[in-house]
């Protein structure tokens, strides 16, 4: 494979959306109306935001959630308590085949897959076989879920998959070598990695599925304030520029509202039919990084995250590790 083709091609449509465009914004005038849509960690933060424009635009959705009532306790403050919710812990296989086991059983298809629940930043820790927490919980947990709703989506006739990565991808590529860190563990190392495995994942999903009409798209949703950093002290996140001493955030932070707009518009936007694999930000698809841009740890993405023989490594290595694969 050549180079230029060993990458998926990143070239923005000119959307008409943008850095300050909400989730509400992009789904205006899309009609979700006997569509059935799953957002993990649906009920705070961004996936809130996901789950309010989806339900607005029609769509029945469903959250699963680890703390099962806290999250409904969560959407129907929101006014969404006739959101679906179900038990669902990303780190736990078993949790997942449970989930989809159920789902399966009780829907049709499901058109859109949103997977938005993840850990940034975390202690090391452990789960299941070993495996290091934010790997496993980030790219693990959503890859079985994919595949194993992959009859749901394939149902569809045109679903599509939505990975929620981050610039975070910036930091690591894929340590193929010592994806658990076995060898000395790196908090931010660890989150990139996982985040390289969730834009990778979307390349190689789309790639086998896009033949049932299933297409997938990473997605960076832009640096917003949420729960994700919860594992962060004040401290770390003045010394990264995020915010000043008084906790105010620096320019180019997103409201929820707006961070959830790239996955809405990668879930719905018309603009989209007939493309897939790609990696998003600000509500369209994102150039590759500029090396020599002053904002090249902010903006574009890395090769290594879109590689299209990586996301096939990548795809063979999580089949291994969790015993699931549709497409076998």
């Amino acid at each position: 494979m050549s180079e230029e083709s060993a990458v998926t091609p990143q070239q923005p449509l000119g959307s008409g959306f943008g850095h300050g465009s909400t989730a509400l914004d992009v789904v205006s005038g899309v009609d979700l109306h006997g569509k059935t849509a799953i957002v993990t960690g649906g009920y705070s933060g961004l996936g809130l935001e996901t789950v309010r424009a989806l339900v607005s635009a029609g769509a029945d959705v469903t959250v699963p959630a680890r703390r099962l009532e806290h999250a409904r306790a969560v959407l129907e403050e929101a006014g969404l308590g006739g959101v679906e919710t179900a038990q669902l812990d990303l780190a736990d296989q078993a949790s997942v085949k449970d989930f989809a086991a159920a789902f399966l059983a009780g829907h049709g298809a499901l058109d859109i897959l949103i997977n938005n629940a993840a850990i940034m930043a975390s202690p090391e820790h452990r789960v299941g076989p070993g495996w290091e927490s934010q790997f496993a919980t980030n790219h693990l947990g959503h890859y079985a879920l994919a595949n194993l709703l992959w009859p749901a989506l394939e149902e569809s006739g045109n679903a599509r998959v939505v990975s929620l990565s981050s610039t975070g991808h910036k930091l690591s590529p894929i340590r193929f070598d010592d994806v658990n860190f076995d060898q000395g563990y790196d908090k931010w190392k660890a989150y990139g990695q996982a985040k390289t495995a969730n834009a990778l994942f979307a390349v190689e999903l789309d790639r086998l599925g896009q033949s049932a009409g299933v297409r997938a798209f990473a997605v960076h949703p832009g640096g917003i304030m949420t729960e994700l950093q919860r594992h962060l002290p004040k401290e770390e996140m003045v010394a990264a520029g995020w915010m000043d001493a008084e906790g105010n955030l620096r320019e180019g932070f997103k409201t929820p509202e707006q961070g959830a707009a790239t996955s809405v518009w990668a879930a719905t936007s018309p603009q989209l039919e007939g493309k897939g694999g790609v990696y998003c930000e600000d509500c369209d698809i994102a150039r590759p990084t500029d090396p020599a841009s002053p904002l090249a740890r902010y903006q574009g993405v890395d090769a290594h995250a879109v590689d299209r023989n990586a996301a096939r490594k990548l795809w063979e290595l999580s089949a291994t590790m969790t015993g699931v694969d549709a497409f076998a």
